[in-house]
């Protein structure tokens, strides 16, 4: 039996995760649990999952919990509380799923702990790529990427070395204004922003899809994960979303991994990785496929990927820094305080303004990231 943290468990990687763990009821069980605030969905949660521990980051929220449920389970608060849910002693793995910088803490705690760490945050590794990677070497912990571009590269590199390796290529859906004009991204309105394609994701997330800025966070998430040299990082947009990511090998041989849309997939390979057992989230026809496309990405509709290598470029804080930006803009747009192309404008300009600090301990990213949503909320 394998017992699971999840961090971040009412978001839409925690229930999915959860409902691959109802799946394989012998082989995984549910012993702590992390939300921000989602007082209701968690304790929903709790009843139907019985974990030992949850941990409330908002602290007048975690008090309304504890008076919901049951001794058997223990009501942990605030940021300490996420630290101690995230570095439970008997826990086998860690599913990392909080949305933004708020995981990068919980994150490095259970990766300090020594454990198997199932991360879906791609900020964890955007703001402190070379410090978590260094302390999971450090204390012996692995990193198994859940995002399904990081798992298809984990899947496409088992057949060659990292040494082999001309190319990864991430894959992109291009959103739902892959062949918007320059006006009708002007007058975008957060409703048809949220309307992707392909996949069923949180507010942010799918935000992040239509400007790109998730592919730029994916890029250099990438960089870390397999340690490999930004300019070997390349996107294609792929609007079938069936190929996950490709990894093209110096010989020439290009090795891709498709599935259906369904993140259940990847939760479930990182959850056994490397074993793969059996699915039940639904088989891909091949013979059903009429043509899958490629494409390279215009550079003037989706320019946060061209800000992703000028912060792989600057290395230190600047990635934090462009993460941060991109946040609070998402933010006001999904209020209607700014344009959907004045995002990666604000992000830009932030970047812009940043002195960089190289090789920067843990504390100077934190204020980095302070300094960077202060500036933003000034920008937009």
């Amino acid at each position: 039996m394998k017992r699971i943290v999840i961090l971040g468990s009412t978001g839409s990687i925690g229930v999915s995760t959860l409902a691959v763990a109802s799946a394989f009821p012998g082989e995984l069980s549910v012993i702590g649990l992390g939300a921000r605030s989602s007082v209701a969905a968690l304790r929903s949660q709790i009843e139907r999952h019985r974990p030992r521990a949850v941990a409330v980051a908002d602290e007048a929220k975690s008090a309304e919990l504890r008076g919901l449920v049951g001794r058997t389970t223990e009501v942990w608060a605030g940021e300490e509380g996420m630290r101690r849910l995230a570095a439970m002693p008997d826990a086998d793995l860690v599913v990392s799923a909080m949305v933004g910088a708020a995981g990068l803490v919980p994150t490095i705690e259970a990766v300090r702990a020594g454990k198997r760490v199932a991360l879906a945050n791609k900020e964890v590794l955007v703001c402190a790529g070379e410090i978590v990677m260094r302390e999971a070497r450090l204390h012996g912990a692995e990193v198994i990427p859940v995002d399904s571009e990081h798992s298809a590269l984990l899947q496409c590199l088992a057949a060659g070395t990292l040494k082999d390796v001309r190319r990864l290529i991430l894959t992109a859906s291009g959103g739902p204004f892959l062949r918007a004009t320059g006006e009708e991204l002007k007058r975008a309105t957060p409703e048809a922003a949220l309307k992707h394609p392909r996949w069923a994701m949180g507010k942010k997330v799918t935000i992040d899809s239509a400007t790109m800025m998730n592919k730029a966070l994916e890029m250099i998430e990438a960089r870390w994960l397999f340690d490999v040299a930004p300019e070997k990082i390349d996107v294609l947009v792929h609007p079938e979303s069936i190929v996950h990511s490709l990894v093209e090998f110096r010989d020439g041989s290009v090795i891709a991994q498709l599935s259906v849309t369904d993140m259940r997939i990847p939760i479930q390979y990182a959850l056994f990785y490397p074993e793969r057992l059996p699915g039940e989230w639904g088989r891909l026809e091949l013979d059903r496929l009429k043509a899958l496309h490629f494409e390279a990405p215009d550079p003037r509709r989706f320019p946060a990927l061209l800000l992703a290598r000028r912060a792989m470029e600057a290395g230190g804080t600047m990635p934090a820094v462009m993460n941060a930006a991109n946040e609070v803009a998402v933010a006001r747009f999904l209020a209607g305080g700014i344009p959907f192309t004045r995002i990666t404008d604000v992000v830009e300009r932030v970047m812009e303004r940043h002195r960089v600090a190289v090789d920067p301990p843990l504390e100077d990213i934190g204020e980095a990231d302070r300094w960077a949503r202060d500036e933003a909320r000034r920008a937009a």
